[in-house]
């Protein structure tokens, strides 16, 4: 590996890395704007220049690769020189707004400009003006803040697959736009607000609403789907401001899908605030001692074996265990968490996780995606997907819907036969599968939530077995939850015991009246008008179809509002943390269970959270392993059988309007009239 020389330090690189990648390792600071680790080289910006020695000028040191004996120096009067031209140069028409940017106090330009800057300027001449631009119902545009840097251009070419946003014009009539003047059409656009160092690009939702030192930080995790991305909660006061990625290589790298960034104003929407009981056929609000008293009288004077238990897809483990012992000390095996009716076994951990793990797909050299729509179901996932992609060492095919991914792939066409001909090794793809290095398959919610999804899922496991996806060091059948909850419910053993039915066959059991007593944890996603006269007791933070069945309504918290622990897609560990309290009389809900609980006289053996989370590892020691990913055991699962004919779709029919929250957010209404009702079926065909 070639040495080098930085300030006087001398440091062993890899071949190909960078003089400013160089620096970093040493912890030498470099200013820059346009330069970003995760996206193409542009080079344009030039704060970054440095001198080289035998160099007859200085050099860009983000497009420069380092040589063996390279000599660098980041700090000569040169250099300094060179970096106040360049900053004098970018503010020549940058407006004088630093006062009512929203940008403020957190702006790279402010910060270089005080530390690389000049205190005066040498231009009389009047700035330029460009006009706003239209990028949706997300994004704020002040173009005459713009300093052409053309971070968001590559992250949406590159990263977002979406080359909607590009530049018009030369030199100082350059300007950064969509070229048909449209709302910018990625489910990442929100990420162009974190790339953007100045203030061009900035949150519409939020608009003059805070100013950065004004917000409290709290770091949390996502649980608007099922990838548990590392995230960032601001409020101000018991309000969430805005919510912003972490950095997590392993799950979310440093991006967000737009519904787990935007959607945190259906937070304080429509939401439950107090306990409800109805009376006279209407809800009314009541006191926490009457309402556990109106649902006692009422389970009491119920059967045994009569009552249910459906967990919804917000629902933390706390109180999933916490409803699974309420349920076996009231003698009932009726509780599941598959709100879709996903066909997915709770015994083998192998059969419901995403084995690869979220990174590991970067390894995948064929992928068969089965039943699912990435893009719209874990964006930031399919992002993933789409850098293994661009390396060209990624062969993906599809059986289900034909959609714009953002990459291309050969579609097989939608019926799950299909994946019996890959099985059996008569299909062409079967061979590209058992060629590769680290085939994988990823299995999508839509191939399993079918009346015929375990044979499906069976047929799946047969791909797996034939093609040599599963090996050591490396398994690639891979499930793609959307649920939040589902796996960590599933590791609990949240499902029918003995005798127990289902979701369908508790809504189908509630019609015809055999049950006297249904408990919804959160469960919004279930036929609630086929109930029939089931006294219905709803547990959650928001007023969504289950709480407008419901005869007794006891309020939740929501998932930025307590310290929960939710399982990933790939089974990784993860715990949120309160950023601000319920409100009003509102509890986290693993306390309403246990005060339900007491109430019926059945009181749980645990009081404080590190008791229900000492109770969480004895039932399944995989939760003490917290931000972990253990290899799971393989073995058979699914059913032999023949599959219907019926294509195979995913589950998700809009991206902005899946859960409670995500519909009571005014932010995601405006999305959906902007892009339309069924993102699901988007740009059929393949993207490059």
């Amino acid at each position: 590996m070639p040495k080098l020389t930085i300030d006087g330090r001398e440091i062993e690189v890899e071949a190909g890395t960078t003089i400013i990648q160089a620096a970093e390792l040493l912890g030498i600071e470099i200013p820059r704007f346009c330069y970003h680790e995760r996206l193409a080289i542009a080079g344009n910006c030039r704060m970054c220049l440095v001198e080289v020695e035998k160099m007859p000028k200085p050099v860009a040191s983000c497009a420069m690769p380092i040589n063996e004996g390279m000599v660098v120096k980041t700090n000569t009067p040169t250099v300094k020189n060179a970096r106040q031209g360049v900053m004098e140069f970018l503010l020549l028409n940058h407006p004088l707004d630093c006062p009512i940017c929203d940008q403020g106090g957190e702006c790279d330009l402010q910060d270089q400009a005080m530390a690389y800057g000049k205190d005066h300027s040498r231009c009389d001449e009047q700035k330029r003006a460009v006009d706003k631009k239209n990028f949706g119902p997300l994004i704020e545009t002040a173009m005459t803040r713009c300093i052409q840097c053309t971070r968001c251009v590559r992250f949406a070419n590159e990263i977002a697959g979406a080359p909607e946003l590009g530049a018009l014009g030369r030199g100082e009539h350059m300007e950064i736009t969509t070229y048909l003047n449209q709302a910018l059409d990625s489910e990442l656009s929100g990420n162009l607000i974190d790339l953007c160092p100045v203030g061009a690009l900035t949150n519409k939702p939020a608009s003059f609403t805070y100013r950065s030192w004004e917000l409290k930080s709290t770091e949390s995790v996502d649980a608007m789907d099922a990838l548990g991305s590392a995230i960032r909660i601001d409020t101000r006061g018991n309000q969430v401001i805005r919510i912003l990625p972490r950095v997590n290589d392993d799950v979310n790298e440093e991006w967000l899908s737009d519904r787990s960034r935007f959607a945190c104003d259906g937070l304080s929407l429509q939401r439950l605030d107090k306990p409800y009981v109805r009376r006279d056929g209407k809800l009314a609000a009541t006191t926490w001692s009457d309402a556990l008293s109106v649902l006692a009288a009422k389970v009491k004077s119920s059967m045994t074996g009569r009552m249910a238990f459906i967990a919804g897809d917000h629902s933390d483990a706390e109180t999933l265990v916490a409803a699974k012992d309420l349920a076996a000390a009231m003698g009932t095996t009726h509780l599941d968490c598959r709100q879709d009716g996903a066909a997915l076994e709770a015994g083998l951990r192998a059969s419901y996780l995403f084995n690869s793990t979220i990174a590991g797909i970067e390894h995948a050299d064929a992928l068969l995606i089965v039943g699912s729509n990435p893009r719209i179901e874990a964006a930031v996932f399919n992002a993933r997907v789409r850098k293994r992609w661009l390396t060209g060492k990624l062969k993906v095919a599809v059986i289900g819907p034909k959609v714009d991914l953002t990459y291309k792939y050969e579609w097989l066409g939608d019926n799950p036969s299909i994946l019996a001909d890959i099985a059996a090794g008569t299909h062409p793809f079967a061979a590209t599968l058992k060629a590769a290095a680290n085939p994988a398959l990823i299995l999508g919610q839509g191939a399993v939530a079918r009346t015929d999804g375990s044979a499906v899922l069976g047929l799946a496991r047969k791909v797996a077995d034939t093609t040599g996806m599963v090996k050591d060091g490396w398994n690639g059948f891979n499930v793609l939850h959307t649920a939040a909850s589902r796996v960590g419910a599933l590791d609990l053993g949240f499902v029918p015991g003995t005798g127990g039915k289902n979701v369908a066959e508790i809504v189908a059991a509630a019609g015809k009246g055999e049950l006297d007593v249904l408990f919804l944890l959160g469960a919004d996603e279930i036929d609630i008008s086929g109930l029939g006269s089931t006294f219905v007791v709803y547990i959650g933070s928001h007023g969504d179809f289950g709480a407008h069945r419901a005869d007794v309504v006891l309020p939740g918290a929501a998932y930025t509002e307590k310290n929960a622990t939710f399982v990933n897609t790939e089974g990784r560990v993860q715990r949120t943390r309160l950023a601000t309290f319920p409100p009003g009389e509102a509890k986290e809900d693993w306390k309403v269970v246990a005060a339900v609980a007491e109430a019926l006289g059945k009181a749980l053996p645990y009081t404080t959270l590190s008791q229900v989370r000492e109770r969480l590892s004895a039932v399944n020691p995989v939760f003490a392993q917290i931000d972990m990913v253990a290899p799971a055991s393989w073995g058979t699962f699914g059913q032999d059988g023949s599959v219907l004919p019926q294509p195979l779709t995913s589950t998700i029919k809009t991206f902005y309007a899946v859960d409670p929250i995500s519909r009571s957010s005014k932010t995601m209404a405006q999305c959906q009239a902007a892009f339309g009702e069924d993102q699901c079926q988007r740009k059929t065909g393949t993207h490059g």
